[in-house]
């Protein structure tokens, strides 16, 4: 059995992954922020970065990412085999792996990242849809999804967050 890999490592390697398929930490909180900003108009993207930067921080989502990023760059230099490679390299409707793999990093984060996530799936929101839509060009079959997961998360635990806040305010507002 090899050594344990640090999760700073790993941690690193996933902002470095994202950073070299052109997406980042602004472009993924824009997302929450639009995401959001309808339930909490005073929303900061400040906020919204900083909750990405901490899902970011969680095992099972760097995992996700890392699998679902090396499985697109293996479609682009075709090291998969076939019918895979095809299904990959195509983003075939019905394949559904990718999906399933970036719903799987979601159900941490409760119900409301996991109605966000189909919501984001469906209308492919800013980088998401970038992503999407890259024809001749990078494979981001399942980084589309991954990114999705990512803003799904960070808006559910924002929406969380900022009840609790609201929460302690008005029970603060009670005790004076």
């Amino acid at each position: 059995m090899g050594k344990p890999i640090h999760s700073l490592e790993v941690h690193e390697a996933t902002l470095q992954k994202l950073a070299e398929r052109g997406v980042t930490i602004e472009a993924i909180a824009e997302i929450v922020y639009e995401m959001q900003v309808p339930y909490a108009p005073e929303l900061t993207k400040a906020a919204c970065v900083e909750s990405v930067v901490a899902v970011l921080k969680k095992r099972e989502i760097q995992h996700a990412i890392l699998v679902g990023i090396e499985l697109d760059v293996l479609a682009e230099k075709n090291l998969l085999s076939e019918p895979l490679l095809s299904l990959v390299k195509v983003d075939e409707g019905l394949f559904g792996c990718d999906e399933t793999l970036a719903l799987g990093s979601v159900f941490g984060y409760g119900s409301i990242a996991v109605t966000t996530f189909g919501h984001l799936d469906k209308h492919k929101i800013g980088i998401i849809e970038q992503l999407d839509t890259t024809k001749n060009g990078p494979v981001n079959t399942f980084l589309d999804d991954l990114v999705a997961s990512v803003a799904a998360c960070a808006s559910s635990r924002l929406a969380h967050r900022l009840r609790d806040e609201e929460e302690a305010n008005v029970t603060d507002q009670a005790l004076i």
